[in-house]
């Protein structure tokens, strides 16, 4: 039977319960268990793909194509679970769910109430997981802090579960606050003595507690929490703040958190100590030979969360090269105002990453300019290739007007343009180009030399493409379209010949990236911003 572990949070969010959900994942799959994840959302939205980046963060794509929240890319990232829309449910889907079945007539007139006909929705789904997954661990993630109204059904049904499925196979885990008062030099259990109070008071009794904190906890105050949190005090599981989130599984396993999921469940599993992560992953990230810095030029620069892959993707591009990789963030609209050269002067790397909207769209379109004629490694992803097609159209092909549709429907040159299909669309959800797509790869390329193979599968999430009758026009200029979706003859790739590392993509290649395994187009990223007359590896 598949054993279920609900992870929930308490005191404030961003505490990181999707990275500890992600560490336990890895732990436990090095143990020789097949793991999977999923997280439960709160939100009345259906998925996070219509809300802007600022309200939520970046939406994850999965290759089956579901806009996801952003902690199923942790969870791809740490452990070798491929997750679907399954994976991710939010209260929007649920209701929609259970409204469209009463519409239909299937409750047969029941008057239909939160519980049983929401909570079991929920618990239903929970359960398709581990059917579609065929996992031995299904780790489900609680959105939003024990307390919040809008987690109340998901709670409820976390709470059934233990008694659906019987103690031995559902275990609870809740993250919380432990704060250091500085002034007092006092760590402070009150907070989650309270949190776990009010877990306590929806009927869940946490079996293990993941104390965030910026310092040590004391035997005693261990102690102290495992008594007022009625909770064993080896399950007490100190989370101090660490310099990168790969150290985490480390800091997990040095406290057996393992071996104590392992024996609630009474499971007995290979010996597992995680050499390979901590040798190849951890000690490259805190002891790097060299460092690099590298431009992310984006719109959405403001919050942390907007390019969480992206940024992720760099670091381990940096760590298959054993090299810190700096983030410079540019805002895009900055370049407008004060020009390429005093902001990105002093990078060895530019990226221009995804987006919507025409806001920051000329600074964008400079920064690739900059790169192409100062020789700057670059690379471009999704809106990021526009912009690059864009620029080349104009200051190179001499197309002065050239731009996407998107930005300026009568423009005479519309190099980029909606796709025929999305003309007929008029809602916004779940209906751009999303999900994994092949892409066929020209020989003697740099996309052919990067990726070393003909054929890949790559994530989209877009509604505008190349506009392919300007191919040949730009062609002959020197652009060169390395990479085509074949059926459909699309423009996937486009690069520059006569450049270090000059290339640009229509899909999102940052959502395949892990720390143990870089993807090709940031580990050659990387290694031209560190030495552009390097040529590119391919490492079996």
């Amino acid at each position: 039977m598949t054993k279920f572990i609900f992870v929930t949070g308490g005191v404030i969010s961003s505490l990181g319960k999707g990275i500890a959900s992600a560490s336990i994942g890895k732990i436990l799959e090095e143990r020789g268990l097949k793991v999977t994840l999923m997280k439960l959302d709160p939100y009345i939205n259906v998925d996070p793909g219509t809300m802007s980046p600022y309200q939520h963060g970046e939406v994850y794509v999965t290759d089956d194509g579901a806009e996801t929240d952003l902690d199923l890319g942790h969870y791809e990232r740490f452990t070798k679970a491929k997750l679907t829309r399954f994976n991710n449910a939010t209260t929007g889907q649920v209701y929609n769910a259970v409204i469209s079945r009463e519409r239909r007539g299937d409750y047969l007139g029941k008057t239909i109430q939160v519980i049983p006909h929401i909570t079991s929705e929920i618990k239903d789904r929970i359960k398709k997981v581990a059917e579609v997954s065929a996992a031995e661990i299904i780790l489900i993630e609680i959105g939003g802090t024990v307390g919040d109204i809008e987690s109340l059904p998901f709670l409820e049904a976390a709470r059934q579960f233990e008694l659906d499925m019987g103690a031995d196979n559902v275990l609870y885990i809740h993250l919380t606050l432990v704060p250091y008062i500085r002034v007092a030099d006092e760590i402070k259990t009150k907070p989650t003595q309270h949190s776990v109070g009010t877990l306590r008071e929806i009927g869940i009794q946490p079996d293990i507690l993941i104390c965030r904190t910026e310092k040590a906890l004391s035997e005693d105050i261990k102690e102290k929490i495992s008594l007022f949190c009625n909770v064993r005090k080896e399950a007490v599981i100190e989370s101090r703040d660490v310099e990168s989130i790969y150290q985490i599984p480390l800091v997990f396993k040095e406290q057996i958190l393992d071996e104590i999921i392992l024996n609630h469940f009474n499971l007995i599993s290979k010996s597992s100590e995680l050499k390979n992560w901590e040798k190849n992953v951890v000690e490259r990230v805190l002891n790097p030979k060299e460092k690099v810095r590298i431009a992310v030029v984006g719109k959405y620069i403001g919050l942390q969360d907007a390019y969480k892959s992206i940024y992720e993707a760099l670091i381990h591009g940096g760590i298959f090269n054993n090299a810190k990789v700096e983030i410079k963030k540019v805002d895009s609209e900055d370049i407008e105002r004060l020009g390429a050269e005093k902001l990105l002067g002093d990078v060895s790397g530019i990226l221009i990453p995804g987006g919507f909207g025409s806001r920051g769209i000329a600074g964008k379109v400079k920064a690739v300019q900059f790169a192409r004629e100062k020789k700057i490694p670059f690379l471009g992803l999704c809106l990021g290739m526009q912009c690059a097609v864009i620029e080349f159209s104009r200051n190179v092909c001499g197309f002065k007007d050239a731009n996407s549709t998107e930005f300026n429907l009568k423009t005479k040159h519309p190099v980029i343009s909606l796709l025929e299909e999305q003309k007929k669309i008029k809602g916004l959800g779940g209906t751009m180009r999303l999900g994994s797509y092949p892409c066929k790869i020209k020989k003697s390329s740099l996309a052919r030399k990067v990726y070393g193979k003909d054929l890949i599968f790559e994530r989209h999430r877009h509604r505008y493409e190349f506009n392919d009758k300007y191919r040949k026009i730009l062609e002959k200029k020197g652009l060169r379209f390395s990479g085509v979706c074949p059926k459909r003859n699309l423009v996937e790739i486009v690069e520059l010949s006569a450049h270090p590392y000059f290339i640009a993509v229509q899909f999102h290649p940052e959502f395949k990236s892990k720390p143990d395994s870089a993807h090709p187009l940031f580990r050659e990223f990387i290694r031209a911003a560190l030495n552009p007359n390097v040529k590119v590896q391919n490492p079996k």
